[in-house]
Order: structure tokens, then C-alpha cells, then sequence
């Protein structure tokens, strides 16, 4: 009997050190607009899988409007991306969270890429401003 309440603890304190110490709340970190000046990196861009879908801002998205994904940047802010290649550039709207790819700093509408000559690339180099 005693081994089975010994069993039973070791088994408790097993499975309660197996749960997550904090929950998500939901809540994501903010960066302010002004906290950032020019970012350089990596543009990718989405489109059809997507279209019609929601937007973690809760909007439909569009994949013919100027708008992107950024992970961090509040909804709503506006940015100005430069396809370092060929000097283009398209204004966006942050309303998606994304990208999720390592080495990519923004996800542009189809819309918006086909304005900076992304389309039909895997990625190309940008530059972003406020």
C-alpha cells in the first residue's frame, strides 16, 4: 500500500513539472513606431493560400491591398519597403503578424510585391522605413 501512495506522488510530481509555468494570454509585445529607424533584411511575399482568410488584426485579407505582415510592429503603422535590387518602392500597412521564417524581416501582400518587382522570387533584399 505504501509503495502505491509512493508511486502515486512521484507520478503527481512528475506530470505537475510537466506544465507550462506561464500561460499566453494573448497579449503580444509592442514596439513603438518610433523606436526603429531603417531596417534592412529579407522580403518575402503571400498570397493565394491566404486570400479571404483573417489577418491576426482581425481584418479579411486581401491579397490585392498594400499591406504586410510584420512580427512585431503595431497594426496600422505604415512603411515605406525599397527593393534594394532595382530602387522600387511600395507603401504598406502592418496588419498581419508574420513572418515566420528565419532570416525574413517582412511578408508583403501580392499586391505590394508585384509594385517592387518581388513576385515570381523567393525573397529579395529590402530596406524599411518609417
Amino acid at each position: 500500500m505504501n509503495a502505491k501512495i509512493v508511486f502515486v506522488l512521484i507520478v503527481c510530481i512528475f506530470l505537475s513539472s510537466c506544465a507550462p509555468s506561464r500561460r499566453f494570454t494573448g497579449k503580444t509585445g509592442k514596439v513603438s513606431a518610433k523606436s526603429y529607424g531603417t531596417l534592412i533584411g529579407y522580403a518575402t511575399y503571400y498570397g493565394p493560400g491566404f486570400h479571404g482568410n483573417k489577418t491576426a488584426s482581425g481584418e479579411v485579407f486581401d491579397m490585392y491591398k498594400m499591406t504586410c505582415a510584420h512580427r512585431t510592429l503595431p497594426f496600422g503603422t505604415i512603411l515605406l519597403v525599397t527593393n534594394l535590387s532595382n530602387s522600387k518602392s511600395v507603401q504598406v500597412r502592418v496588419n498581419d503578424r508574420g513572418p515566420f521564417v528565419k532570416n525574413v524581416i517582412i511578408d508583403l501582400s501580392l499586391g505590394s510585391a508585384k509594385k517592387i518587382d518581388l513576385d515570381g522570387k523567393e525573397m529579395v533584399e529590402v530596406k524599411i522605413m518609417k
